[in-house]
């Protein structure tokens, strides 16, 4: 076996897959295709599982107001229904849910004891929509936000570095923490696009402002426009800030053949992406790393994805197989949008702290 520091670590449960609507497209399929993608690559077998625990009410109610809480567990309790209409509770959703925040919890703690180097948590429902108030967008409770509470609150961090880099807006998780210095948000997105939030002038308030970082990008941005923005503005956000902890909502909706967007990455690029954050968290916080699910919705993508994001994770070399290639269309420049965000954040001073007034 591994010695601890070596360990991926990962968390699973069958109780994510009795959140399910037939027909919708965050169904327990998602989960299945995963699954098996990473038990016949071999890759379960090189992590390490850590069972999830629900999350706790004193988080739950830490991240998301009480009422709300109580209100998703009386409506799973009655049979279920809808938050919005694209948001669906089924009996079980609310017991999946709270498990899903748990897990990654679990990971989070085991990252921050030693137990494990990195994690994965394969969880659902996704969670990077759900409001203090509400859930929304397929979103229940809002799990990487959950964790990074429990971060906070129990290992006593004060700076956390979340990444997003699903292809919807995180609003939920800037929500959450857009007044706080002791989590930098950062967020690439298509732009304008569900649910209109994160423009670039969106960066937190109060003792929070220029906390939230956000990459509002058009259609057809792909793979060189994502190296770019990673290389120049959340490489050096992450230097300036020298997270304790970096949490990633990694969705794989950004694909260009997603059915439910159009930016155009492959797998390559988000190959790219995943060894992007692997080397910061190696080199600015002791590898101290936990990836969460969010969205991506052609299935073969989304277990190809998230197998390449775990070699990752384990530090192998090379991806796995790609059959779909790089996207056939070419891509929209990404310098004017670079340009912006560094001069919002004020990135052409490497002395100036993460946050501004």
């Amino acid at each position: 076996m591994l010695p601890p520091a070596c360990t991926t670590a990962y968390t699973y449960d069958p109780l994510f897959l009795a959140h399910h609507l037939p027909g919708h497209p965050e169904s327990r399929t998602r989960l299945e295709r995963i699954m098996a993608e990473l038990e016949q690559a071999s890759l379960l077998a090189r992590m390490t599982l850590i069972p999830p625990q629900p999350a706790s009410q004193e988080l739950l109610t830490a991240v998301h107001d009480a009422d709300y809480v109580q209100e998703l567990a009386a409506l799973a309790q009655r049979g279920g229904g809808h938050l919005d209409p694209d948001t669906y509770v089924g009996p079980r959703s609310y017991t999946a849910a709270a498990l899903a925040a748990g897990g990654v919890v679990a990971l989070v703690r085991a990252v921050m004891a030693g137990q494990a180097r990195n994690g994965i948590a394969l969880v659902r429902p996704p969670g990077h929509h759900a409001v203090r108030s509400g859930g929304m967008g397929f979103c229940l409770l809002n799990n990487i936000a959950i964790a990074a509470q429990a971060a906070l609150t129990e290992c006593g961090l004060t700076r956390i570095l979340i990444v997003d880099w699903d292809v919807h807006h995180g609003n939920g998780t800037q929500d959450i923490f857009y007044g706080t210095p002791q989590v930098l948000f950062f967020s690439t997105h298509q732009y304008p696009y569900y649910p209109g939030t994160g423009g670039v002038r969106e960066i937190g308030a109060g003792a929070g402002r220029g906390y939230t970082v956000n990459v509002p990008l058009p259609a057809g941005v792909g793979d060189e426009g994502f190296r770019r923005i990673y290389a120049e503005v959340l490489t050096p956000l992450a230097e300036r800030y020298r997270p304790e902890l970096i949490l990633i909502s990694a969705g794989f909706d950004a694909h260009w053949d997603d059915p439910l967007a159009s930016l155009r990455l492959s797998l390559a690029g988000y190959w790219q992406l995943a060894q992007t954050v692997v080397g910061l968290a190696d080199r600015l916080c002791a590898g101290r790393l936990v990836v969460t699910l969010e969205g991506g919705y052609n299935l073969e993508v989304l277990a190809l994805a998230v197998a390449n994001l775990c070699r990752a994770l384990l530090g192998d070399a090379h991806p796995g197989p790609d059959p779909f290639g790089p996207s056939p269309w070419p891509e929209r420049s990404v310098a004017e949008i670079i340009a912006a965000a560094r001069q919002m954040h004020r990135l052409t001073d490497p002395a100036q702290p993460a946050g501004h007034s």
